[in-house]
């Protein structure tokens, strides 16, 4: 029996009398934050054959930190857009900081929903 062998396009090591695929972890580190790994869990339970073509290519973690920064991106952006919307200003913050707190956290919170809604929890397979 051959120590090595290549099939698919992966190699296999002789472990006894199995083959077992010659799998590498990948170098790096890699920045996943709260986006990511939601949308990991998202991929493993809805989406498994693209998880595994992910893991099996070694792109997995850097495709959940492109996801990550994407969407991080995504909430400032709409956080900022919609506080231009709404006129919440610097001239509110001075005047009633409760009440610009308030607007901001509902705003944030209503972006958050959105990226998680339509990015983080979506796939176009």
């Amino acid at each position: 029996m051959k120590e090595k062998i290549i099939e698919n396009g992966f190699e296999y090591v002789r472990s006894g009398d199995y083959y077992i695929p010659n799998l590498k972890a990948p170098e790096g580190k890699y920045n996943i934050g709260k986006y990511g790994r939601l949308h990991s869990i998202f991929i493993k339970e809805n989406h498994p054959a693209f998880y595994s073509m992910k893991m099996l290519n070694g792109t997995w973690l850097a495709y959940l930190e492109e996801i990550d920064t994407s969407a991080k991106e995504m909430v400032d952006r709409l956080v900022k857009d919609m506080a231009v919307k709404q006129s919440i200003t610097e001239e509110l913050k001075a005047k009633d900081q409760m009440a610009w707190v308030g607007a901001m956290n509902n705003i944030r919170h209503t972006a958050v929903e959105i990226v998680l809604r339509e990015f983080v929890c979506y796939m176009e397979v």
